[in-house]
């Protein structure tokens, strides 16, 4: 694809996702969002960071509640809101801010740091594969879990090169994500993880973007080193499971 073909496709793509958007429909269910979004906000103050009031868990509840009661169908919900998909990812690029401004202790951990990223890129996908596949689910759907742990727009890509099912991808990954933001908090307390290093990357490689959220709140150094493992794990799954399995 040449670079003015590529650009003609981004135009039409652009233009298609703010038609969906400009429409009446398209500024309620957005509004809908943006408000649940900024009740699941206000919730997690209320409750002082309790790891059940996730803003991405309670924005999906509402929002869900929401398209129940008035009988609306998931995919016009997501071309109409397809603005706010699009947004991922400039705040996806973003997170290389708190990740610049730590690139020295980063570059200190070396080696250390991109073994552990490569070793929890394998054996998260690896583990929830293996259940699957000891419970003879179909291949599709066990091509879809590897991709689970990286971030959405990757997996839904990257599955579909590997016949998996895309749509499921983006399922398993925003699963993994709820889960690992809810559930690694109480896991460092119990475990006693207190090091920023392991914290983030654990956050960041495991459970992509929302486990990157919920580093930032946890520190600047933790939100970096959760995107340095968002980053690798991302780029190198991407790569390699079409490779493997194409």
């Amino acid at each position: 694809m040449t670079l003015s073909e590529a650009f003609a496709d981004w135009w039409m793509s652009s233009a298609k996702l703010l038609t969906g958007v400009a429409t009446l429909d398209g500024v309620v269910w957005t509004g809908i969002t943006l408000v649940a979004f900024s009740l699941s906000i206000a919730s997690q103050k209320v409750s002082r960071g309790n790891p059940l009031a996730n803003p991405v868990l309670v924005t999906t509840l509402l929002v869900g509640l929401c398209l129940l009661m008035s009988n609306h169908k998931v995919e016009e919900y997501q071309q109409q809101v397809g603005l706010i998909h699009w947004l991922l990812g400039p705040a996806t690029v973003a997170l290389a801010l708190p990740m610049y401004t730590q690139w020295r202790k980063i570059r200190e951990l070396g080696w250390r740091l991109v073994l552990t990223v490569v070793l929890a890129g394998i054996i998260a996908p690896i583990s929830a594969w293996g259940v699957l596949f000891m419970f003879d689910t179909p291949t599709a759907l066990q091509m879809t879990m590897l991709t689970k742990s990286i971030t959405t727009p990757l997996a839904m890509d990257t599955s579909a090169k590997i016949q998996g099912v895309p749509a499921l991808a983006a399922v398993f990954v925003i699963a993994t994500g709820i889960v690992g933001a809810i559930v690694a908090p109480c896991l460092y307390a119990l475990l006693n993880v207190t090091l920023p290093q392991a914290q983030g990357v654990a956050l960041g490689t495991v459970c992509h973007a929302v486990g990157t959220a919920k580093a930032l709140q946890m520190g600047e150094r933790v939100g970096a080193l959760a995107t340095l493992g968002l980053c690798m794990n991302g780029v190198l799954t991407a790569l390699l499971l079409p490779l493997l399995f194409a």
